[in-house]
């Protein structure tokens, strides 16, 4: 993990230079945000039934773009972390992300560009199958996901940009053994002997997948102190059912009390046939089927935010 943030902060930092030797101070855009949520809810003799809770989630946001008259360059870093409790349960996550996002056009008209792009996603902490906390369905590196993009990007003013590629890459990394044994993310998993169950081979711990790519962004601030976001991002393998689309869909509407104050609404759906999730059909309490299924969080959080 060290040397991922290593990376990334070189990365920036070589930006940074960018900015103050090799371009005018305009070409170049920078900044982020910093917030910290809390909501805790307690109850006593409550008659109306619940459970007392509590949590907190970060959220930092970087970003360095850069245009000029021929080229645009837009580099952004997001990180996500939060935890919750309920009752005298286990602490568990309830948010979890890393994600680093790089796209360099050059343009063809005043609003197309050829277009690269690199996106990697990942996580920090592992993940487990809750309520059985002993059961490791995630961690760091497992999964992650690497992206190279070639195409065209419509990009018409700075709120909206759409990104359409023909070409890319996804690779899928599952950086634990035990995971990849067992097949997870869509990976190749281990190999038995049918005989004595021993295992012959390990499983894979890494997947590559080619196939088209559209990539939606959208921003704005549409009413004074309420600004929209929101990202799509849609794949499609050409080699394994080309119908069945990934899709990671987030939106982000940030609502500014004061200076320091906000409140924040986001939502993130997630579809991935790669992904098998168990599924409680006859509500015993275990998993008697696997398969893709859509997945969705909500987050709302009122707290402390500061842009930069």
């Amino acid at each position: 993990m060290k040397k991922l943030f290593l990376g990334i902060s070189i990365f920036l930092g070589l930006t940074a230079v960018g900015q103050d030797d090799a371009a005018p101070e305009s070409k170049w855009k920078k900044g982020g945000m910093a917030s910290l949520t809390f909501n805790q809810v307690s109850l006593t003799n409550w008659a109306a039934g619940g459970q007392s809770s509590i949590s907190g989630n970060v959220f930092l946001n970087l970003f360095a773009n850069y245009k000029d008259e021929k080229q645009t360059w837009d580099n952004s870093l997001d990180l996500g972390y939060g935890l919750i409790r309920n009752n005298d349960q286990p602490i568990v996550k309830s948010d979890d992300r890393i994600e680093f996002n790089s796209k360099y056009g050059r343009n063809i008209t005043d609003a197309w560009y050829y277009s690269g792009l690199l996106n990697f996603r990942t996580q920090f902490a592992p993940g487990y199958n809750i309520p059985n906390d002993s059961v490791l369905i995630s961690d760091f590196l497992a999964p992650a996901y690497i992206l190279l993009s070639l195409g065209f990007d419509y990009k018409p003013n700075e709120n909206f940009t759409l990104m359409l590629s023909p070409v890319t890459s996804k690779t899928t990394i599952v950086n634990n053994q035990k995971l990849a044994d067992a097949g997870a993310f869509g990976v190749e998993g281990a190999e038995f002997d049918a005989t004595t169950g021993q295992k012959i081979a390990d499983g894979k711990r890494i997947r590559y997948e080619i196939g088209s790519f559209l990539k939606l962004a959208y921003q704005k601030e549409v009413i004074e102190n309420v600004n929209f976001q929101t990202k799509l991002d849609l794949f499609s393998n050409y080699l394994n059912n080309p119908g069945n689309i990934d899709v990671n869909w987030e939106v982000i509407v940030a609502m500014k009390i004061n200076k320091y104050l906000t409140a924040n609404l986001n939502t993130h759906l997630i579809y991935d046939d790669d992904i098998a999730i168990g599924v409680d059909r006859n509500d015993d309490g275990i998993n008697d089927g696997f398969g893709p299924r859509t997945q969705f969080k909500e987050v709302f959080g009122l707290g402390l935010s500061y842009k930069f």
